[in-house]
């Protein structure tokens, strides 16, 4: 599976620093660079970003609901008890963020890659998700449910209690994975690959007990 990368050109990004003032102008925003851009607690909805940098940025207990990001890098971002539901994020790429109890419900991802973030808590119930990449990234109690998944990578993952109902996880490698105490039915574990280890972890489902 290759991610495709987000479509960003150096040369043509505008350093901003206030993003609400730029979205107040307008509903479509392309080509920028924000960096340390801190705020809470505040709500944009119908908004378009596009090929732009978002660095060491705060946006925290928002709601973000209803946008799209196309060809977006986040670095090192916290967007903790966000809630971007009804959203679109298409080639976008998520280095070492933080994003604890996020909402992404019924959300639409397609060539995403996850790397180093947190993602524990996270709420991705009934999000389509095509071509996307967990790299060394805790998602801990996250909630996958009526999910529609294609091409989806966990590498190194943790998902230690993670939830899955009716989200079939055939063909998925979780063989580097960490899936402790992961709730899952027979059905949506079937045809995952497991290492020998983390068949213990999932007997429960046989209703044995080892003696």
């Amino acid at each position: 599976m290759s991610i495709t990368q987000p479509k960003i050109f150096i040369n043509y990004l505008n350093k901003v620093s206030d993003l609400l003032y730029e979205i107040n102008k307008r509903e479509e925003i392309e080509n920028i660079i924000i960096e340390n851009y801190r705020v809470e607690n505040i709500e944009f909805n119908d908004i378009t970003i596009e090929k732009s940098i978002i660095n060491t940025t705060n946006i925290t207990s928002s709601n973000l609901d209803k946008n799209t990001f196309i060809d977006i890098e986040f670095n090192n971002c916290n967007f903790s008890n966000t809630s971007f539901e009804n959203c679109a994020f298409i080639r976008c790429k998520f280095n070492s963020c933080k994003m604890t109890g996020c909402s992404f419900i019924e959300n639409r991802f397609y060539n995403i890659c996850f790397i180093e973030t947190n993602l524990n808590y996270g709420n991705f119930s009934m999000a389509s998700m095509e071509n996307v990449e967990f790299v060394n990234t805790s998602l801990r109690n996250c909630s996958f449910q009526e999910n529609k998944l294609k091409d989806i990578n966990f590498k190194q993952a943790d998902l230690t209690q993670a939830q899955f109902f009716k989200t079939s996880l055939n063909n998925m490698d979780l063989s580097d994975c960490i899936i402790e105490g992961i709730a899952v039915s027979i059905q949506d574990i079937k045809g995952a690959i497991i290492n020998q280890f983390q068949a213990l972890d999932l007997l429960y489902l046989l209703g044995v007990k080892i003696k």
